[in-house]
């Protein structure tokens, strides 16, 4: 690692976590103190990740980093078949059962802004969403586990999933279960960023905990012509603003309130010239919904208001809905472990309620196939907070060392709920 990318000697960073949090208990086998060791690690190999990011599907040089370090620590990770993923079994007593974590390691196609020695060295790259505190939380999980299946104290297999292409469509959770990523895995957690709650808290949620969140790109057509006649073609820029204005509004007409339904476009285009109405136009954004029931109807009702709306300019539609992934919805026994874990690792005022968010997450995936539950992770800092997936996005690093406890304690109480 470059200089820039090491942990000053005597930072902040590098010692304000060998204590235990009030309340919390104290890690087996002595952990916290090896934990206390590793912190400055986890955090320079945190900001190594965050100057190099790697944009969804092209995670190669993070997942070989991933893969190198937890071969450091004695384990025998195996790439997904792309080599742009890892998944790594800490393995214990082996008539145990078999209990996944997973970290997702794809950065956002941003620019980064910020003034700090890890700042992103990739044009248009950035992690700004948390992803390589994720990634570094799990790997620092790993080294602990490691260590307690040496000393004969695991009971059981923790499955480290280090998962590439959250951030995009189609999701990476779904290769990493076609890789087999699931098998014999009884349940499974994961945590996420969140700058609006400090460190050394985790919210929590029974059911849904984000909303399903789908793709809509919509396209017209027609025969252009000249801005002073556009009686003898079709307006497609007047087409385009009735999408953008009023499809949004109907749709929600179409379902119950409570859904939360949201159509948002985010990109609209149409002409090069001001006196020449275009022969094409398109509009693209996201819907999400926060009931798995209206999303499976979705596809249907924008398809038919999309339709109608554009009917009486003439224009031809062609419309792309590409089903992203439904909503995370934590099943209760997981977050059972999830509380008792948290209390355990940062103190009973560790835990927090956390509300729906109409965010993403192909975390949602997973829980098709086996129970488990996704957490917050308290991230925020001192002074005005900067929301997920704004280029300017940073964290309090505190939080990997919180992170790592509340995920060691998650693995050995999930372990033992099904022992």
């Amino acid at each position: 690692m470059t200089s820039a990318l090491t942990l000053p000697t005597g930072s902040q960073l590098a010692s304000s976590w060998p204590e235990l949090p009030p309340g919390s208990q104290p890690l087996p086998r002595d952990l916290d103190h090896l934990l206390a060791l590793r912190v400055p690690g986890l955090i320079a190999t945190r900001r190594h990740i965050h100057s190099h990011p790697e944009l969804s599907g092209t995670e190669f040089e993070t997942a070989a980093l991933i893969a190198r370090e937890l071969s450091l620590a004695g384990l025998n990770p195996r790439l997904l078949p792309k080599g742009n993923g890892v998944i790594c079994d800490v393995n214990g007593r082996p008539d145990g059962p078999v209990v996944a974590l997973r970290a997702d390691i794809d950065a956002l196609p941003l620019d980064d802004p910020k003034d700090v020695p890890y700042r992103s060295t990739v044009e248009g790259v950035c992690h700004a969403c948390g992803h390589d505190v994720h990634t570094s939380i799990l790997l620092g999980v790993g080294m602990l586990l490691a260590q307690l299946a040496d000393l004969g104290e695991l009971d059981g297999r923790v499955r480290l999933i280090f998962q590439p292409a959250e951030e995009i469509l189609p999701c990476g959770s779904l290769e990493v279960i076609e890789a087999g990523g699931l098998d014999d895995v009884v349940q499974i957690f994961a945590l996420h960023c969140d700058p609006n709650l400090p460190v050394g808290q985790v919210g929590l949620r029974v059911g849904p905990i984000t909303a399903a969140a789908d793709n809509v790109t919509v396209r017209l057509s027609g025969p252009g012509g000249h801005t002073a006649r556009p009686h003898l073609t079709v307006d497609l820029v007047d087409a385009l603003g009735r999408l953008i204005t009023e499809v949004p509004a109907l749709v929600s007409r179409r379902v119950p309130a409570n859904s939360g339904l949201l159509l948002v476009f985010g990109h609209a285009s149409a002409g090069t010239r001001y006196n020449v109405i275009p022969s094409e136009a398109s509009a693209s954004g996201t819907l999400r919904v926060m009931d798995r029931d209206t999303w499976n109807q979705a596809p249907k009702i924008v398809a038919q208001v999309v339709r109608d709306v554009i009917a009486p300019t003439g224009a031809t539609v062609d419309l792309e809905y590409l089903r992203g992934r439904p909503p995370v919805c934590n099943d209760s026994r997981a977050i059972q472990v999830l509380t008792a874990a948290t209390a355990a690792a940062l103190g009973p005022d560790g835990i927090a309620e956390t509300p729906q968010s109409m965010g993403g997450e192909d975390f949602s995936w997973y829980l098709e196939y086996v129970p488990g539950a996704l957490a917050r992770l308290g991230v925020g800092r001192s002074g005005p907070n900067v929301d997920l997936h704004r280029a300017s996005f940073d964290v309090d690093e505190r939080a990997i060392p919180a992170g790592v406890r509340v995920m060691v304690q998650t693995a050995l109480r999930a372990l033992a709920a099904v022992r």
